[in-house]
């Protein structure tokens, strides 16, 4: 039905987390044979993909070019933004599958041997403060943790699912985790297989 309608992430762990999590699968899988049948399905799934991309995902849904697209949820909202301001006739929904998906996290961090320690703490500060956290928020239109900040929203945007799921619809969705370089290695050539076939 969506054949040459879906986009998809032109990266090895999104891919094969969408297969594996289609599969009933941990994102996080380290076994052979499961990485194998996510291989296979990637490929029997090939011929219905329009494109692998990256950010590209975010004209091609606005310029309605896709149908289904696999999405980072912070473009989301940049998306509906867009949607919305250029008076287009559709609208653009966000669903986190029930098998699950990836769950992420940005985090600031000083290095042990930073030269400025006491800056950059002072710098940190600055951005957790809820008025500067709100505006970094609707700058990037990512979710933002910063409860101040959340409280500065307006409501329909703190009711908006694909900025702020519902905890009850991350319940099985995993944090990537480090592999290994052996792991790393197997998911780069069968993604390196999916490609060429």
């Amino acid at each position: 039905k969506f054949k040459d309608n879906i986009l998809m992430q032109d990266s090895v762990r999104d891919a094969f987390m969408v297969a594996l999590k289609s599969l009933g699968y941990s994102a996080n899988t380290t076994n052979e044979e499961e990485i194998k049948e996510a291989k296979e399905l990637l490929i029997k799934q090939k011929p219905l993909v329009q494109a692998y991309v990256i950010d590209q995902v975010r004209d091609k849904m606005i310029g309605g070019e896709a149908a289904l697209g696999v999405i980072y949820s912070g473009e989301m909202l940049y998306i509906q933004n867009e949607v919305k301001d250029l008076g287009l006739d559709y609208s653009l929904e966000y669903v986190i599958p029930e098998e699950g998906t990836n769950l992420w996290l940005d985090s600031w961090v000083i290095p042990a041997n930073a030269p400025n320690k006491e800056n950059a703490e002072k710098w940190i500060n600055f951005l957790c403060r809820p008025d500067i956290a709100k505006k970094n928020f609707e700058y990037i239109t990512y979710p933002t943790p910063n409860k101040g900040a959340f409280d500065l929203l307006d409501p329909e945007l703190q009711n908006n699912k694909a900025v702020f799921p519902d905890v009850d619809s991350l319940k099985s969705s995993e944090v990537y985790k480090y592999l290994g370089d052996e792991v790393d290695s197997r998911y780069n050539e069968a993604w390196k297989e999916v490609k060429s076939n």
